[in-house]
């Protein structure tokens, strides 16, 4: 792999370091991390010097890079590196003409794999990409994808990710909804998950120990700290798998469900199905489907969206609260 294939992941470590503002970073220490980072990517790749170092510290302050503003404080003899504003990061800032160039060309090689099984994503995120980075030249738009403009708490989508890549723990002053006033958690964030078009930070709560789920719309502001960030292992794809959303209640174990739909949306069941684990019978008398999951607040929505057209079979306390809720839906009219 060459210098310049790994010049991406040089320029990330380099962020790291400059905002890291509870640690000092001299020259050789940029080096090294760049190198250990570079060594654990590609082992064969042999690693930069001080000169391809330093050269890529000139690149991201030009206006070719990200024009970075970074002191050069003295330490003694020596000199270490630094944001000027910590909070500033390379990831927010716009695409540069190389960086446009190079996503063109990193299309061009996905869409080779379009139409292969294993690679059916490519398919949508092609035209999204294209869309949303601006790389069509067209007067107007010819797909459209499904957002929400108005949904608060976007704008704190780039700085949550990027504390999860700079591994830096935050305050996050929070107002959920039976709140009159926001209050403090201390997060080591962790991953973000978008659904049902909302945006969702998942992160260890310091205070309670325990993995905690936030609505980005819910937040009133973030703000990093410098303590020690607790990294964790846990797979989120297989986290998520055993449920619908993002809700997971601690204690609660995966258990089957069964429902059992009208003929009329039955297509419809079997073309997008619920959850992956879904296991259809269909018959004249409608269709009944079986899936494993950890039942949770977004499962009974999702149920309650097919209103008159489905029953819950089992178990019997979901089947229950579904009735209840829908009992209490008609009083209202």
């Amino acid at each position: 792999m060459t210098v310049n294939k790994n010049a991406l992941l040089r320029y990330q470590v380099l962020e790291r370091c400059f905002r890291n503002t509870g640690r000092m970073y001299f020259w050789d220490d940029l080096l090294n991390e760049c190198n250990d980072a570079l060594m654990d990517f590609d082992p064969a790749c042999g690693g930069i010097g001080r000169r391809q170092l330093f050269d890529d510290i000139r690149f991201m302050e030009s206006e070719q890079g990200w024009s970075i503003e970074l002191e050069r404080i003295r330490y003694g003899k020596k000199v270490f590196y630094r944001y000027e504003d910590p909070s500033f990061s390379i990831n927010n800032q716009p695409l540069n003409e190389s960086e446009a160039a190079q996503i063109k060309s990193a299309l061009q090689i996905f869409s080779r794999f379009s139409g292969t099984p294993q690679f059916s994503w490519v398919n949508e995120m092609i035209p999204m990409l294209e869309t949303k980075f601006g790389l069509i030249e067209r007067k107007n738009e010819v797909i459209s994808f499904e957002s929400n403009i108005d949904l608060k708490g976007l704008e704190y989508l780039t700085p949550l990710f990027n504390a999860i890549i700079n591994e830096r723990v935050l305050k996050i002053m929070y107002q959920d909804f039976k709140s009159e006033n926001p209050y403090e958690i201390i997060l080591h964030p962790y991953y973000l998950k978008q659904y049902n078009n909302r945006w969702f930070i998942l992160g260890l709560n310091e205070t309670l120990n325990l993995i905690y789920t936030l609505a980005l719309d819910r937040i009133a502001s973030v703000e990093e700290t410098n303590e020690a960030y607790k990294s964790t292992d846990t797979d989120w794809k297989d986290y998520f798998y055993d449920m619908i959303g993002v809700t997971r209640t601690v204690g609660v174990e995966v258990r089957e469900v069964v429902l059992k739909f009208l003929p009329e949306v039955a297509p419809y069941v079997i073309t997008k199905p619920i959850h992956p684990t879904q296991i259809n019978k269909n018959d004249t008398s409608g269709l009944e489907i079986k899936i494993k999951v950890i039942p949770n607040y977004e499962l009974e929505n999702v149920i309650l969206s097919y209103g008159e057209k489905v029953v819950v079979v089992s178990p019997q306390d979901l089947r229950e609260r579904i009735a209840e809720r829908l009992r209490n839906a008609s009083m209202q009219y």
